[in-house]
């Protein structure tokens, strides 16, 4: 027998067992393939360790490859994911920090991603598709807890000046104030109620006056409407007066301008008529017979010859 073949057959057998098993155990023939994404968280990423789980909407679809601060900016961390191929990872697909159970081991959880939108991919100048990030819910409580911390650091700080010692005093004497103002009141009770039973009447009568003054106001209203009416008619009068005024006016000027030039030759004609008749009368008074006889030739006077020269 030949004992040096059976053990090299037994180390060979033994090396493709070996070689079998950690081929069987890397995957074998159903080894995943994955493709390397980015993001960029600006708050804590505590409890979240290399190798922790990243899903998409709860599915395991990789595994935190790399943690590391961002050289550019100490504020904010990168993290290196690498997912299996195929996963729909899209331009509005959000990472979110999250924690498992009351463990508190932190995870990333992927979400968004809608039917329409475009595969992320690289940008020029990045290495790698860099997915964007939302804070984490631990993240928004310790913001709403810090904001309503300081709101009530300022009502504290606000509540002790108005309750400081001066403020107590005044307040206090206010409240005195206030009592012996309630007990004046409460000793002119009396009084007070017969100034409102009065104050009531004097309402009352208000309002009975002011229905009685109801058709007084009506009354006047139709008494000014009426004096309205009568003074558009006296205008129109006035008008209508006016304008016979204006044509009496003018027929005024044209009878002058038409008539006072045969008034003046007419007076004219009558003092020289004037004129003769006082010569006849005169005559007449003189030699009433010349009237009958005509006009006598005047006898000649004393020393009056009867030749001419």
């Amino acid at each position: 027998m030949n004992y040096a073949l059976v053990g090299a057959f037994v180390l060979v057998l033994g090396a493709v067992l070996i070689a079998g098993a950690l081929w069987l155990a890397s995957g074998g023939a159903f080894q995943k393939k994955y493709d390397l994404y980015l993001a960029i968280e600006e708050e804590s990423v505590a409890g979240l360790n290399l190798n922790a789980p990243v899903k998409f909407n709860g599915v395991d679809i990789g595994k935190v490859r790399e943690i590391r601060i961002d050289a550019d900016n100490p504020e904010r961390v990168k993290l290196l994911f690498a997912i299996e191929r195929g996963t729909p990872i899209k331009d509005d697909t959000v990472a979110i920090l999250k924690t498992q159970g009351l463990t508190g081991i932190a995870y990333v959880e992927l979400s968004g991603g809608t039917r329409d939108a475009a595969p992320l991919s690289a940008k020029p100048g990045s290495d790698y598709p860099v997915i964007q990030t939302r804070p984490s819910l631990s993240a928004r409580f310790e913001n709403v807890l810090t904001s309503v911390l300081a709101k009530l650091d300022s009502t504290s700080k606000n509540i002790n000046a108005i309750l400081s010692e001066e403020n107590q005093a005044s307040l206090k004497n206010a409240l005195a104030d206030i009592a012996t103002v309630a007990h004046t009141i409460a000793a002119r009770k009396e009084t007070l109620d017969a100034g409102m039973a009065n104050a009531a009447r004097t309402f009352e009568n208000s309002a009975g006056a002011s229905a009685r003054l109801g058709p007084v106001i009506d009354r006047v209203g139709r008494a000014a409407d009426a004096i309205e009416k009568m003074g558009n008619e006296v205008a129109t009068t006035s008008a209508g007066a006016g304008r016979t005024v204006s044509a009496v006016g003018n027929d005024v000027k044209r009878f002058t301008s038409e008539t006072l030039p045969e008034l003046e030759r007419l007076l004219g004609e009558l003092g020289a008529l004037s004129t003769s008749l006082r010569r006849l009368t005169e005559q007449t008074e003189r030699n009433p017979s010349g009237l009958l006889f005509g006009r006598q030739p005047v006898p000649e006077g004393p020393g009056e010859s009867g030749a001419k020269p």
